[in-house]
Parts: C-alpha cells; sequence; structure tokens
C-alpha cells in the first residue's frame, strides 16, 4: 500500500464487483484500480469529481433544440445569476474579455491570455471543452498552467454549502458546465485576478458565461460564425450570428475575428450599432497578416509570420510584428492571433500597459492541446508508433477540416497521410469527409470509437462512419479499398493491399488503427514522410493523450 494510501482515513470494501477504499469522513468510495493508476489527482479530486458527476452533462448526453437562442426555449440565464448570487457575485470583481465564435475562441483566448500574462498581469482563462483534465478549463495567475488538484479541490469545499443551496433551489435544473463557470469566477474573484479570459461554451447570448455586465466587460470578442450547432442554436447562421451577438455589451468595444458572409456581418455589426459599441475587425482591409514559411527546427515545429494592424476609425489601433513564431499552426491560428492582437490593442486604448514587446512574446509562447499538435519523438515511441510523425488536431466541422488540409498542405506538401477518425453523432460527417478526400497522398483511412465526455452516448460507430466515407467517395471520385483487419496486423493479401493505390478504409479499436495507420505508412512512404492524423474530435486527441499519459 503506497503513502497515499496510508494517510487515507479508510476502509477496504466489496462495492458492488469491485474493491474500493470508503473514506471514512466523507463516504466517497474510490475504487482500488484508481491506487494502482498513478494518478493521485483522482483521489484529491475524487468529491468534486463525484459531485460534478451528479450534475446534467450536455457535453455527454447532447444540447437541447433552441436551447442557446435568445428566446422562451433557451436556457435561463437567470438561474446562472441566483447561482453567483450565493457565491457573492465574483464576477464582479474582475475585469472580464469574452470570447464568443464558432471556431478559434479557445485559440484567441490562448493568444489573449498569453499576451496579458507576458505583461505581468494575473490572469484567469476560463475554456471549455478539456482534453486530459478538467483543471485545463482553469488557468490561474503569470504562468498559464491548469489549476491545481489542490487549489481546485481545497475551493470547491470552501463554496460547497453555496453550491449545495443553490442546486437544491433550482430543483436540480442546474448543469454541470453552470456550476464549473460559477466555480471558475468564484476562483478568480478569491485569487484577484487582473484579467479574466472567458470563453463561451455554446452561443452566447444565453450561455451561463453571458452574465457579465458592461461595467465588468473590458472587450467582447466574436472570432466567427459557422454552422455548428444549428439545432441549439436556432437552425440558421442567421440565428447563430444573433446567438452570438448577445455578448455585445452597451458601449463596450467589440473584435470581430472573421472574414465573415457579408450578411452575416452586418447582423453583428447592427447588434454593436444599437448598443453603440465600436467595432475592430481583425480582418480590417487595413490590416495584413501573412504566413512566411514553416519550420521545424526541434521537435517544436511553428510557423513564420507577420502580424499588421492598422485601424483609424473609432479607435486607434496601429502594431507591426515581424518574424513572430507561432507555435499554433495554420492560416486560421494567424488570423486568431491578429484577432487576439486587436483586443489586447483596444485594452491598450483603454489605459491598460501591453507593451508591443508582451504582444509579441505572448503570441510567441501561446500552445493550446490537440490544435495542430504534434507528438515528440519520445511520445511517439510510448505509443509503439516508429517511422511517423504524430499529428492530432481536434478538427470535426467541414470548415475546419478544410483548415487542417491546409495546414498540412503547407508544412508537409508531399506528405503521405493516413487518418484516424473518432467523431460525436451530432457532427456533419459527410461534410467532414468529403474536405478530407480532397486532401493529397491520402493512402487510408481508420474509423475508431471513443468516449465523449466519458460516454459512449453521443459517439458515432465506427461502421456509419465508413459508410459515410463511402458515399462521399461517389461524390468526389475517390477509389477506396474495404480493408479487413485482425489484431494489429493486415490480411494475408498484405502485398496485394500494399500494392494498391485506392485508400484504404478500415475500421477497428483506437490501438489497432494506429498500429495499422503506421504500418501502412512505414511499408508504402518510400523516400516521402509519412503522417499519422488523428482527428474528428477533441476527444480522439484526450483519448491518445490519455495513452501516452497512462
Amino acid at each position: 500500500m503506497n503513502k497515499i494510501t496510508r494517510r487515507l482515513p479508510a476502509l477496504l470494501l466489496n462495492w458492488g464487483n469491485d474493491l474500493a477504499f470508503v473514506n471514512l469522513r466523507t463516504s466517497v468510495r474510490v475504487p482500488l484500480r484508481l491506487f494502482s493508476s498513478g494518478l493521485p489527482e483522482r483521489l484529491e479530486m475524487a468529491e468534486f469529481t463525484e459531485y460534478m458527476e451528479k450534475l446534467k452533462n450536455y457535453e455527454k448526453i447532447g444540447v437541447p433544440k433552441g436551447a442557446g437562442t435568445d428566446s422562451s426555449v433557451g436556457f435561463d440565464l437567470d438561474r446562472m445569476r441566483r447561482l453567483l448570487y450565493h457565491l457573492g457575485n465574483p464576477h464582479y470583481k474582475f475585469k472580464a474579455v469574452h470570447i464568443a465564435g464558432t471556431k478559434g475562441k479557445g485559440s484567441t483566448a490562448a493568444f489573449l491570455s498569453s499576451i496579458l500574462r507576458a505583461e505581468g498581469y494575473s490572469v484567469g482563462c476560463y475554456s471549455s471543452p478539456h482534453i486530459r483534465t478538467i483543471r485545463e478549463r482553469i488557468s490561474l495567475g503569470t504562468t498559464g498552467e491548469p489549476v491545481s488538484a489542490a487549489v481546485l479541490n481545497s475551493h470547491f469545499h470552501k463554496i460547497k454549502e453555496y453550491l449545495d443551496k443553490a442546486v437544491e433551489l433550482e430543483k436540480g435544473q442546474l448543469s454541470q458546465f453552470e456550476v464549473f463557470t460559477a466555480v471558475a469566477f468564484s476562483l478568480f474573484a478569491e485569487e484577484k485576478v487582473d484579467f479574466g479570459v472567458i470563453e463561451a461554451g455554446l452561443g452566447g447570448a444565453r450561455d451561463a458565461t453571458n452574465v457579465i455586465t458592461a461595467s465588468d466587460l473590458a472587450v467582447s470578442v466574436i472570432t466567427n460564425v459557422g454552422a455548428e450547432h444549428l439545432a441549439a442554436l436556432g437552425g440558421s447562421l442567421e440565428n447563430i450570428a444573433a446567438a452570438k451577438s448577445g455578448i455585445i455589451k452597451k458601449g463596450r468595444p467589440l473584435v470581430i475575428g472573421g472574414p465573415f458572409i457579408p450578411h452575416i456581418e452586418h447582423i453583428i455589426r447592427d447588434r454593436a450599432l444599437s448598443l453603440c459599441s465600436p467595432v475592430v475587425s481583425a480582418s480590417d482591409p487595413g490590416n495584413r497578416s501573412v504566413v512566411k514559411g514553416f519550420s521545424r527546427s526541434g521537435e517544436v515545429p511553428c510557423q513564420l509570420c507577420d502580424i499588421q494592424i492598422s485601424i483609424d476609425r473609432d479607435i486607434h489601433l496601429f502594431i507591426e510584428l515581424f518574424d513572430v513564431q507561432l507555435r499554433l499552426l495554420g492560416a486560421h491560428q494567424l488570423q486568431n492571433a491578429a484577432t487576439a492582437t486587436c483586443a489586447a490593442l483596444c485594452l491598450r486604448d483603454q489605459g491598460w500597459k501591453v507593451s508591443d514587446a508582451s504582444i509579441y512574446a505572448g503570441l510567441e509562447l501561446a500552445y493550446l492541446l490537440g490544435r495542430s499538435q504534434f507528438l515528440t519523438n519520445k511520445e511517439a515511441e510510448m505509443l509503439g508508433v516508429r517511422g511517423a510523425t504524430i499529428l492530432l488536431d481536434g478538427a470535426h466541422t467541414k470548415e475546419s477540416a478544410q483548415v487542417l488540409v491546409n495546414m498540412i498542405t503547407m508544412a508537409f506538401p508531399n506528405a503521405r497521410l493516413v487518418l484516424v477518425v473518432a467523431m460525436a453523432i451530432d457532427k456533419d460527417h459527410f461534410g467532414f469527409a468529403e474536405v478530407l478526400l480532397s486532401a493529397g497522398c491520402l493512402d487510408a483511412v481508420c474509423f475508431t470509437e471513443v468516449d465523449i465526455a466519458g460516454d459512449r452516448y453521443r459517439t458515432t460507430s465506427s461502421s456509419l462512419l465508413k459508410d459515410t466515407w463511402i458515399q462521399a467517395c461517389s461524390v468526389t471520385g475517390a477509389d477506396f479499398l474495404d480493408c479487413k483487419v485482425e489484431k494489429y496486423d493486415l490480411t494475408e493479401d498484405q502485398e496485394e493491399i500494399m500494392g494498391n493505390q485506392s485508400i484504404l478504409f478500415m475500421e477497428g479499436s483506437l490501438m489497432a488503427s494506429m498500429k495499422f495507420g503506421n504500418k501502412i505508412l512505414c511499408a508504402k512512404q518510400g523516400a516521402k514522410q509519412g503522417i499519422l492524423v488523428f482527428t474528428g474530435s477533441l476527444h480522439i486527441v484526450s483519448a491518445i493523450l490519455g495513452s501516452i499519459n497512462g
């Protein structure tokens, strides 16, 4: 029994089919298997995790139709306000930057948080979803590291009686996201952060984060508008734009990323105009952001960029940054960096100290798991993969699939590719497939399944994914060969398969898919580099990183 076990005042009991330690003080059950996993975080946060799992989790079960719209069927934002009231209204105690958008809001939050930390500010950043641990959703202070298990657990116990009271008063309607958002805001207030950089979870108008008032908001940001979560946000791009515009506050500047479809941008600008909010566009004709090249001098690849912002309308903003090395890759990440730069310049216009040097350094230091993430050679070897480069990217829409293709084409124009794909059931599988089938040198696609938010409720079966890709082949004209796999090896028709010019389709477990994909690349790449890409969901990224980290 290890030191952690000896310190826990517990009894070892039979619990169902498992042995479990039961904490005598709290009655929390901790399965014995966790003690052998080497993950003390699970023990330290056991009571918090159990508490959260009792709450409604829309990431697991899916968001109801219309829930994100600013209408009678939308989420009840007053419920969130009542919850925060029980906690002393912590969201009134820091200056906020509120970020919404279909794609890019997490990266924009990471860029802006990094810029502010580089200037020396204490920053609370709240984002979702997480990859390895729920702690990733909250970062505190000047380091950018996820909140520690000890700090999160300690704060939870400080406010638990208030959470209990709110949950009881709301008759069980409070969701996991609402409660965790409240915990994050309460932590930000307790830690006395200078800024809270807040990423909206769904839409904007009825999102749990949209309790921020004009007096506490420094800048709002809308990165873009795309056709994701259509049913939850009203069924059209126009309704989605209206929902995201709900974060705009009277008299506070709005930064828009874009580029937008003209009439969609018009909806956002009209909302800002009605609230007397000046609009700053990262896609303004006076701005110039370019990717000049890609470098992988070490194991951390980067793209070399110039970012020039020159706006002289309602607000005067100007900066010229040359040869910025961004660790977040792709033209879309350059756009997110430019958007974050505009937000930082808006803060400077309000009197906050934000130097050019801090913007430069912050952009270069920004990093996010699962966004164009290349594994190191050591990490690849821990997975049993040798000879191929492993790329993790949580793309799961038609638009993000195109971004992924563009990034790979830029960084590795002649590489051979094998994709390992797992997706949630509520995504555009056909559109995603159609785009990725256009990628050059695509040797194989392996279809697999992973848990979505800890469950298979929203997971698309690998057979359904494969059928959808076969349908997409009939539209794109791509040739495919349905390949069977037993365990981790190819069939006896290996030589025929290896010599076939069609795209190989197979379905299997995550580990079987990885080994199959690596074998295909090692056999077929020749002098060309082989890239094994895990994509379709951030949850497949989580599964791969979980395999590395135990």
